[in-house]
């Protein structure tokens, strides 16, 4: 089932490219939560939607897709107006998506180590491990990014293998440190870890902080090899102040 899903999901988002309306038969009508706070509710919107932007030429490419138990999760690229990287998450009751989150920035970079936001392996293997993989992860978060254990950044990222993909850092953990240490409304903090996905050695997490004084969600993507995080790949994205909500279900 979770192949299924996951081509349907493929199908949904080149809908943009297509403007198709049978790419939206995925979404259920009657159960559909939206948590972009910039979309309105409901499938027919989320069609009329695709058949506007499929009149301006747009690209979207889906470089890597995942599944979790119920959850369908995508790491793209965007080419409208301007380039953007997002990750999608769908959530789903039997064969349609009842659930929708997602996290997009602009396009930058590459970083100093010469990454762009996007390259790198995108199959997922050692299904067999993914819940080790997830509780790692899971405990590098918790530990390091909303805890601030910095000392035990070892515990957990390989450093002499780490590859970083976030356009404001490169392959070591200093710079890391650096973004992390940060004096409060300069830098990046997290406060509270929403949700952790995980296919294999492929762990995507949803988190909720600042970055630079701006309330902001973070949507960060693992690769681990031997107990050990070794790639990167991030989305930061202002989260959108209520007042200017068009759904009322929250980022999170």
């Amino acid at each position: 089932m979770s192949s299924e899903r996951k081509s349907r999901i493929v199908d949904l988002l080149k809908g943009i490219e297509t403007g198709d309306p049978s790419a939206v038969e995925v979404i259920n009508p009657s159960k559909y939560i939206q948590h972009n706070p910039q979309t309105y509710e409901g499938r027919d919107g989320l069609a009329k939607l695709f058949a506007r932007l499929s009149k301006t030429s747009p690209r979207v490419n889906i470089v890597r897709i995942f599944a979790d138990g119920d959850y369908v999760f995508a790491h793209t690229e965007y080419d409208f107006s301007t380039r953007r990287i997002g990750f999608e998450v769908f959530r789903f009751e039997g064969e349609q998506a009842v659930e929708h989150w997602d996290n997009i920035q602009p396009r930058r970079g590459p970083n100093r180590s010469g990454r762009n936001m996007t390259e790198g392996p995108t199959e997922p293997i050692e299904q067999e491990r993914t819940e080790s993989h997830r509780a790692l992860v899971r405990s590098f978060v918790e530990s390091i990014l909303v805890g601030r254990q910095f000392e035990r950044l070892g515990e957990y990222v390989d450093n002499e293998r780490i590859v970083q993909h976030d356009p404001d850092l490169e392959d070591d953990l200093a710079s890391l440190c650096t973004a992390l240490r940060a004096p409060p409304g300069e830098g990046l903090e997290y406060e509270r870890l929403h949700r952790v996905l995980a296919d294999g050695n492929f762990v995507l997490t949803v988190a909720e902080g600042s970055q630079a004084g701006v309330h902001s969600a973070f949507y960060d993507l693992f690769r681990v090899a031997n107990a050990r995080i070794v790639e990167h790949w991030n989305t930061i994205e202002r989260v959108t102040p209520q007042s200017e909500w068009k759904n009322n279900n929250g980022k999170f």
